[in-house]
């Protein structure tokens, strides 16, 4: 197969011990199976040193070639039409991984959130020295406007600040109200653009999401979001109702006269705000004693009304200040809930893919010899090092003294206080791992902020950078480990793994019974690892498929019980610069064969004899 491009019209002929002869192409196109695929298993050492090599850790192609024999050591029956591991196991955990995502898309918007709140709870010193400040001011203003006032008409000017407190109390009325209109008809636009757009671009989602959900297109309407209630009568309703109140607040403008008759010390003060605005004109002209006078007095009368709703906006921030403390602690609660979720997934993902590798563990569980020590198991591997680099270098700032003013110090932190819970805890275990964690050294971290939190701004959104990290996952990830004789693949010489890698082969691939063809299995191996290691496993697998090995091994043709040896004997170059190969083929009952082996492997008789002499080893 790899030499097809080579063979042209090549063939060869084939003469049974019946004499009977058969010729058959070298590309195989006239043989009795003519589909092109591979015969034989055929290892390289090349392809051996590749999937083997220390230089690169767990190579994909070892990583691909041990998920092709675990997919394999599961039934027709549970592949579930998969063709592949990797789609078998996308069957298996990508509902958890979607479900991973959209916990933890929900921990970043929650973030947010906290950090907004924690914004305000910074505000609250500042708001109430504002709310002193704007006081004292008001008291300035109406001090003064009391000043233009003389004595007749002092009963006048209380009735006209009571009257300028109720126009300010009806005005801020009338912009609440205003404010609910727009936000009303923002909430209109959206649920039109929601209808036309959103809903269905959702649904497009959620089935590119679900591809083998064999739904048909009139059972997946079913799934197209639509609102609860009559949304649009609610929203008219509340829309209509906020500007009927407006017109109420307002109140009909009054004639001059109807103005004039408005002046009473006793008379109850209106709930709409013309007639107020009326009064309030009426007594402006009666309370200056001159046309400068009245302008200064309508001028503080302004200035006294800005400040005071002024005030009243600081004063429900300030309100709403002081609950976000409570609103935080809440916030706080609830992503640690869904960390713990988060978590519960990636476990969730974690028992799926035990479940895939089941049979193969099982099988190895109840095996013996070199096939016992080959152990897989899946577990979770948290690169603490990556995720707390990330902090050290773009969210902490190890220069300001404190706990992590050196390198490599938070990192030291969340290896010992994290670590394990990541990679060995249950989702309970995490989250209050997590949850003491925070209590412990968030202090600590706030010192090496990179800004102050009186840089309210600057700190908001450092604040949620360092949330979004805090509580990231990113760095937790399910994996399988493969273990030779209690030792990390990863870790094991270039010799042990291609051991590994027979074992895969000669052991565990049931489903290949095509002749196996290997270039030097001893390769990196000593020779008693090769006895006690592949020996039995060559044994074995004869039984079931062909296994040509070309070898210098003496244990691998000797105490195999090689049924052929073939000895490939190399002549004199020729004119062409190439030498010619002769082979001579037969069993190891064979006196000549025999004596080939001992040539070639041992180094002949007279070089074993010496070993023997040199070992004080008698031979028989």
């Amino acid at each position: 197969m790899r030499a097809h491009k080579f063979l042209g019209n090549a063939e060869t002929t084939l003469t049974w011990r019946n004499g009977k002869d058969v010729t058959r192409r070298l590309d195989g196109d006239n043989s009795d199976n003519g589909i092109p695929f591979p015969r034989a298993q055929y290892l390289s050492q090349q392809f051996v040193e590749e999937l083997c090599s220390v230089t690169t850790g767990i190579s994909d192609k070892l990583v691909g070639e041990i998920e092709r024999v675990i997919f394999k050591s599961h039934s027709q029956d549970d592949h579930d039409k998969a063709p592949d591991f990797a789609e078998l196991r996308a069957q298996q955990i990508t509902r958890f991984q979607q479900a991973r995502k959209r916990e933890a898309d929900s921990i970043t918007l929650i973030s947010d959130r906290i950090a907004a709140e924690m914004e305000k709870e910074n505000l609250v010193a500042d708001l109430e020295s504002q709310i002193k400040q704007k006081e004292k001011v008001i008291a300035g203003y109406t001090s003064d406007r009391n000043k233009l006032a003389v004595k007749d008409n002092r009963k006048q000017v209380k009735r006209y600040t009571l009257l300028s407190e109720a126009a300010q109390g009806i005005r801020g009325k009338i912009q609440l109200h205003e404010n609910h209109i727009r936000t009303l008809s923002a909430l209109q636009d959206e649920v039109q653009s929601m209808r036309a757009t959103g809903a269905a671009e959702m649904l497009r989602d959620t089935q590119a999401r679900h591809p083998n959900s064999g739904l048909k297109d009139e059972q997946w309407d079913a799934f197209s979001l639509v609102y609860k209630g009559d949304v649009d009568g609610i929203l008219t309703k509340n829309i209509e109702l906020a500007e009927r109140t407006i017109r109420e607040l307002n109140g009909d403008p009054l004639s001059p006269n109807d103005a004039a008759a408005l002046i009473s010390d006793n008379a109850s003060i209106s709930k709409s705000l013309a007639p107020i605005a009326a009064e309030m004109k009426q007594l402006e002209a009666a309370l200056g004693a001159n046309e400068i006078a009245r302008e200064q007095f309508k001028k503080l009368t302004d200035r006294i009304a800005k400040e005071n709703s002024a005030l009243q906006t600081v004063k429900s921030r300030l309100d709403d200040a002081k609950k976000a403390k409570a609103r935080r602690k809440e916030l706080q609660a609830e992503r640690s809930t869904i960390y713990e979720r988060v978590f519960a997934e990636i476990i969730n993902e974690q028992c799926a893919l035990a479940n895939l590798y089941q049979p193969l563990t099982a099988r190895l569980a109840e095996s013996s010899g070199a096939l016992n020590k080959l152990e897989f198991s899946v577990s979770r591997c948290a690169n603490v090092e990556k995720w707390g680099a990330l902090a050290e270098k773009e969210l902490l700032d190890l220069r300001k003294a404190g706990p992590f003013h050196r390198s490599g110090s938070f990192i030291d932190v969340a290896t010992k206080e994290l670590k394990y819970a990541w990679e060995n805890g249950g989702a309970a275990e995490i989250r209050g791992g997590m949850d003491d964690f925070i209590e412990k050294y968030s202090k600590d971290i706030l010192s090496h902020a990179l800004c102050d939190r009186t840089q309210h701004a600057e700190f908001r959104e450092w604040a949620k950078r360092f949330a979004h990290w805090l509580f990231s996952t990113d760095h937790v990830t399910v994996r399988y480990k493969i273990s030779y004789d209690g030792t990390d693949i990863q870790n094991l010489s270039p010799g042990t793994r291609g051991i590994v890698l027979l074992l895969l082969y000669l052991a565990l691939d049931d489903s290949d019974d095509r002749p196996l063809i290997i270039d030097q299995p001893e390769e990196n191996l000593d020779p008693k690892s090769v006895f006690n290691e592949l020996v039995d496993l060559f044994v074995a697998a004869k039984a079931k498929r062909q296994v040509i090995i070309v070898t210098h091994n003496a244990n691998l043709v000797v105490n195999t019980d090689a049924d052929q040896v073939i000895v490939a004997e190399a002549e004199p170059r020729t004119s062409q610069g190439l030498p010619s190969i002769r082979y001579t083929a037969g069993g190891l009952e064979n006196a000549d064969i025999r004596k080939a082996v001992c040539d070639i492997l041992e180094g002949g008789e007279a070089a074993f004899h010496e070993r023997a002499r040199r070992l004080h080893v008698r031979l028989e």
